[in-house]
C-alpha cells in the first residue's frame, strides 16, 4: 500500500437498463508502482444521495489506507467470516453454515464481487435449486449472515440478501400420527426404542438434547429430567438456547419405561448415557438419524399396513 493517505474519488456512473451506480476509485502502490482500482459502492436506489454514498465510502477509504485490505469477493468474505466469526456460534450452527457455504454459496457466488451481488439474482438462483423451501430459506439465512458480518466490519452498508424472498411452505404436510397410531407404534418397539419414543413424545425435547442425557439427569424423586447439554454429531455443547436448560417434567409412565430399559441396558451407571452406542462401548450416545431410519420409520410403515 501507499505510504501516503489517499482519499480516492467517488463518481456516479450510468448503467444501461438499470439504476446508476456509485463507483469509488483509488490506487494500490506496490514496489513503487501504482495500480488504479475501482469498486462499486452501491446503486442510487440503495444510496440515493452522494452524501449517502460518502458515508459508505468512509469504511473503504479507511481500509485502503490500512495495512490489511478488506475482502473484495464473496469467497474472501467467507474466509474472514470463517476465521473471525463462525467460531462464536453453537457447534450445530457452525456445521450447518460450513456445509451450506461449501455446497451452495461458494461454488455459485465465490468469485463474485461483494458489491455486484443483487437481490433478484439470488432470488432467482434459490428458486432454481431442486430443494425444499425450508432448505432454500436456510441457504438464504446463511448468505445473509455473511453480509451482516461485512456490515459489522464496516465494509458495506447494505445487505442485498435481506430482501430476498423465499417460501417456507412445506412441499407436503407433516406426517402426524393419531393417538391410536402412536399407541400401536409404541407397542411394537423394543424396550429401548419404546423408552426413547415416549421420552421424546411426552417432553418435546430436541433430539440433540435427549440423546445427551445420562442417568444422573433423571430425577426419580421429583419426576423430572435435567437438560444440561446437547450432542450433535458426537460433539457435546450447550443447549440451543439458554431457556432449554431447565428441568422437564416426566410422566410416571415415561419414567417407568425408562427404568425398565435401565434394567436391561449394559450401561446403567449415573454417568452412562440413557441411550448409549453399543458399537462404541457406551462412550458415545446412539445416532438419532440411524435409530429413526432403522426402528421408528420401519415400525410406522409396518404398523400402518395393519391399521
Amino acid at each position: 500500500m501507499s505510504s501516503r493517505f489517499q482519499r480516492g474519488s467517488l463518481l456516479r456512473e450510468k448503467r444501461k437498463g438499470t439504476a446508476d451506480v456509485w463507483v469509488f476509485r483509488y490506487y494500490d502502490e506496490k514496489e513503487g508502482k501504482k495500480k488504479y482500482r475501482r469498486q462499486i459502492v452501491g446503486t442510487v436506489t440503495e444510496l440515493p444521495s452522494k452524501r449517502d454514498a460518502e458515508k459508505a465510502v468512509a469504511a473503504l477509504r479507511s481500509n485502503i489506507n490500512a495495512e490489511i485490505r478488506v475482502p473484495q469477493t464473496v469467497a474472501e468474505l467467507i474466509v474472514h467470516y470463517s476465521e473471525h466469526e463462525l467460531g462464536r456460534k453453537a457447534f450445530a450452527s457452525q456445521e450447518n453454515h460450513r456445509v451450506l457455504i461449501r455446497r451452495y454459496i461458494e461454488p455459485k457466488w465465490g468469485a463474485q464481487a461483494l458489491s455486484s451481488v443483487r437481490t433478484v439474482q439470488v432470488e432467482e438462483w434459490l428458486d432454481s435449486l431442486p430443494l425444499a423451501p425450508a432448505s432454500k430459506t436456510k441457504i438464504k439465512s446463511t448468505f445473509s449472515v455473511l453480509y451482516s458480518h461485512a456490515i459489522r466490519q464496516q465494509w458495506l452498508t447494505f445487505n442485498p440478501i435481506s430482501k430476498v424472498r423465499t417460501s417456507s411452505k412445506r412441499l407436503r404436510e407433516k406426517d402426524v400420527l393419531t393417538p391410536t397410531e402412536f399407541q400401536a407404534l409404541v407397542a411394537q418397539l423394543s424396550v429401548r426404542d419404546r423408552a426413547m419414543v415416549l421420552l421424546a413424545g411426552s417432553t418435546g425435547l430436541r433430539r440433540s438434547e435427549f440423546i445427551a442425557l445420562t442417568w444422573a439427569d433423571v430425577n426419580t424423586t421429583t419426576l423430572e429430567v435435567n437438560v444440561l447439554r446437547s450432542c450433535v454429531r458426537n460433539h457435546f455443547g450447550n443447549t440451543k438456547t439458554e431457556a432449554s436448560r431447565h428441568p422437564v417434567p416426566l410422566h410416571p409412565l415415561v419414567l417407568e419405561a425408562l427404568l425398565k430399559w435401565r434394567e436391561q441396558s449394559l450401561y446403567r451407571e449415573p454417568v452412562d448415557f440413557l441411550f448409549p452406542s453399543i458399537r462404541l462401548n457406551g462412550t458415545k450416545p446412539l445416532s438419532p438419524d440411524s435409530l429413526l431410519k432403522r426402528s421408528i420409520r420401519t415400525g410406522t410403515r409396518k404398523g400402518r399396513h395393519r391399521w
